[in-house]
């Protein structure tokens, strides 16, 4: 059985830092995307950030450009989502997903985590 399990969310300040992590089980993703993607209450889930199988490209949501930054770790089947510069507008529930040929589309993705709660004070 194929899970993801997100971990690192929590409650900061804004400014303030957060760490995600995904840890795959069941198969192995690292010929696969991975994305982390969020949903604010009232809101659709919207995407974050995704990297490619090698690591090669990564891609992000204008919102978070130049505060978040995917990375993986293969070995581990694991991927990470550091975001810094927290803002109250980043408060959401985080997703984690994987296999997809369309990095940036939910739809896309054939695995999905339960998420983990982000919430920034202001």
């Amino acid at each position: 059985q194929v899970q993801l399990v997100e971990s690192g969310g929590g409650l900061v300040q804004a400014g303030g830092s957060l760490r995600l992590s995904c840890a795959a089980s069941g198969r192995t993703f690292s010929n696969d995307a991975m994305g982390w993607f969020r949903q604010a209450p009232g809101k659709e889930r919207e995407f974050v950030a995704a990297i490619t199988r090698s690591s090669g490209s990564t891609y992000y949501a204008d919102s978070v450009k130049g505060r978040f930054t995917i990375s993986r770790d293969n070995a581990k089947n694991t991927v990470y989502l550091q975001m810094n510069s927290l803002k109250p507008e980043d408060t959401a529930v985080y997703f984690c997903a994987a296999r997809s040929l369309i990095v940036t589309a939910a739809l896309k993705y054939a695995y999905w985590g339960q998420g983990t709660q982000v919430t920034v004070s202001s």
